[in-house]
């Protein structure tokens, strides 16, 4: 069973839990969220694969995940950007932040998520069990297709768009 950082409001670690039963509890943990640029500036998006337990079908950022224990943000970020997108290429850590959003199934995903940006105009080359489709975006499209259909999207890109995407942007 794949096991979660929980973590304190400053990110402290303070123990680990089962990942499932921390969503059905929605207990803080330790989370990192991936964006991927490619040379146009075009955002790289994936559609979360329909056998997820959450958030199934839902178009979201690069890629997203949970460090494991003992393992860095950076090293987290790195891994699951290979194992979900087959992509390698330099990250940078560029803020983080606190969220707690309700998900489909009773579940809740309450997050210190460490942000991470890199460029690559590598093809990616998916792991189906996690990715349905892929594309890339301008931020022009995105922000309308939110705005059109908020519902085609994930909670916590939904939030970053929102609150943090100067930051983002300014940080390609």
């Amino acid at each position: 069973m794949e096991q979660v950082v929980l973590v304190g409001p400053e990110d402290n670690e303070i123990g680990t839990m089962e990942k499932q039963q921390a969503h059905v509890e929605g207990r803080l943990h330790r989370a990192i969220s991936v964006f991927i640029f490619n040379s146009e500036g075009e955002m790289l998006l994936q559609q979360r694969a329909a056998g997820k337990y959450h958030s199934a079908s839902l178009w979201t950022n690069t890629c997203c995940s949970h460090p494991r224990p003992g393992e860095s943000s950076y090293a987290a970020a790195m891994r699951r950007l290979h194992e979900e997108m087959g992509l390698a290429c330099e990250l940078k850590e560029i803020f983080s932040f606190v969220y707690k959003a309700s998900l489909d199934h009773d579940l809740t995903e309450h997050e210190f998520d460490h942000v991470f940006v890199g460029i690559t105009d590598d093809m990616p080359r998916p792991d189906i069990s996690e990715v349905g489709a892929w594309k890339y975006i301008s931020q022009t499209s995105l922000d309308k297709d939110i705005e059109a259909a908020p519902e085609k999207y994930t909670e916590w890109f939904k939030i970053c768009m929102r609150d943090w995407r100067e930051k983002l942007l300014l940080k390609m």
